[in-house]
């Protein structure tokens, strides 16, 4: 069993940054793939970034390409999406997920998610 905790949302000003942070806990490997995904009220969960396990291959959608940077720390079985240039349509919920295997749009294990609001 693997638990995935988001932490770093909140309310910030267009134009702002936030860094989310996901700690990972319990059968977690560090080759595991993780992913970003979010979710905006009446609307579909969407990816939003992906890492490799290593670090060395990452994914992002077009929609937040050269804003947001997704990293990890596998010494702390902890990724992070770093955001910038937030703009309104980022607001949502945040999930953070982790797959042992598969591509990077397909995840076994999911956080609850931290809700990141972007005023104007």
């Amino acid at each position: 069993q693997v638990q995935l905790v988001e932490s770093g949302g909140g309310m910030v000003q267009a134009g702002g940054s936030l860094r989310l942070s996901c700690a990972a806990s319990g059968r977690i490997y560090s080759n595991y793939g993780m992913g970003w995904f979010r979710q905006a009220p009446g609307k579909e969960r969407e990816f939003v970034a992906a890492i490799s396990w290593n670090g060395d291959v990452t994914y992002y959608a077009d929609s937040v390409k050269g804003r947001f940077t997704i990293s990890r720390d596998n010494a702390k079985n902890t990724v992070y999406l770093q955001m910038g240039s937030l703009k309104r349509e980022d607001t949502a919920v945040y999930f953070c997920a982790a797959r042992p295997s598969g591509t990077y749009l397909e995840y076994d294990y999911w956080g609850q998610g931290t809700q990141v609001t972007v005023s104007s």
